[in-house]
């Protein structure tokens, strides 16, 4: 069995790397854990939900704010690390600097490197900013990549990957649905929307942070338009930016602003929802999953699965984009029913297995 060592340092990292660990121990490789530190408390959160204790925590943002410092940082972290332990596979997933640091390591150290979720391309190295450049660099250095569509891997071959080192196997945020999902769960924030139709809002990226007002101003609309059928869900992000600037929307009654959820609750919340307002990458991909229609808060998008299954929907920052096509999916069951009822582009759950299947038989 081949040794295995993961290097991820953000909450959405460990959220579609945990089904892969899982599997990975199922069937006996010996494995590394490696936390670089870069969303401390969410991820340190995260990894306490489901009992992981890694064996490295490199603690990088008590040191460094920057990006450049960070992955600076991590690369000098990780470096002794990859030189103790000599795994036969590093295994980074995504576009984070965790993800350009340990490939650069890998490759530093000429130990072969396995990309999960790889392949998801915008073209244009400032959307979005860092992670499309990220994961370009780390496509350049990759000797699995592990792609959630044919679309994606598309993107490798064109780029020149040898088809070989290509596999589709889905996206492992799917399987990590059979470790978070309730039939019995409870919640406040359920409790408190329990007599009215769902919206979920989560709104956090980088690029978004001047586009905030206006995406605000657009959802303040749509609470004031629905609010005899709808109340709203905004679990958000720590940024104080964001927490500033969302301080309006608690003028209405039907908008509730709650802290940023672990990933159980928010799956078992985000189940409830009838739609979902989102800039979030990994979301965008669950919601297909259980069939709840996405209006993507941004102008491009590295899933254009999505797009083209008709799961979800490009609507921008714009103020008037955003309510016109809210209100379209609110008033028109056909068009509702079209985009929920759309197939599922990201697999089926066996993502992790297929993963580790591969690497112990290459």
């Amino acid at each position: 069995m081949k040794k295995l060592l993961f290097i991820f340092g953000t909450r959405p990292e460990f959220i579609k790397v945990y089904p892969v660990i899982q599997e990975a121990k199922r069937q006996g490789n010996p494995i590394v854990l490696v936390n670089t530190g870069q969303h401390k408390e969410m991820l340190n959160e995260l990894l306490d939900e489901f009992s992981v204790e890694v064996d490295y925590d490199l603690k990088i943002m008590e040191k460094y704010s920057g990006l450049s410092e960070i992955v600076a940082g991590s690369i000098s972290g990780l470096d002794p690390i990859i030189k103790k332990e000599q795994p036969d596979v590093i295994l980074v997933h995504g576009d984070t600097a965790a993800t350009l640091a340990g490939s650069l390591v890998a490759y530093f150290n000429q130990i072969k490197l396995a990309h999960i979720e790889a392949g998801l391309r915008t073209y244009n190295k400032f959307s979005p900013f860092p992670e499309e450049m990220n994961r370009q660099i780390v496509g350049l250095m990759a000797d699995y990549h592990f792609t959630p569509t044919e679309m994606t891997k598309e993107n490798l071959l064109k780029e020149g990957k040898p088809k070989k080192q290509v596999f589709v196997v889905g996206n492992s945020a799917i399987d990590m649905f059979q470790y978070t999902l309730k039939d019995d769960y409870t919640n406040e924030a359920l409790s408190w929307q329990a007599d009215k139709k769902m919206i979920l809002v989560t709104a956090h990226r980088r690029e978004n942070l001047s586009d905030l007002e206006e995406i605000f101003d657009g959802i303040a609309e749509i609470a004031d338009e629905f609010k005899e059928t709808h109340k709203i869900i905004y679990p958000i992000h720590m940024n104080p930016i964001i927490r500033e600037k969302a301080q309006k929307l608690l003028e209405h009654s039907n908008i509730k602003i709650i802290d940023p959820l672990d990933t159980i609750n928010f799956h078992n919340v985000m189940r409830h929802a009838e739609l979902i307002l989102t800039d979030s990458g990994g979301i965008q991909e669950e919601a297909a999953f259980l069939g709840i229609p996405v209006l993507v808060l941004r102008d491009t998008t590295e899933r254009p699965e999505g797009v083209l299954a008709g799961t979800l929907k490009l609507v921008g920052t714009s103020k008037e984009n955003i309510v016109n096509e809210t209100r379209t999916l609110l008033t028109d069951k056909i068009k509702y029913e079209r985009m929920s009822g759309s197939k599922n582009p990201y697999g089926d759950g066996t993502t992790s297995l297929q993963i580790v299947n591969i690497l112990n038989e290459k």
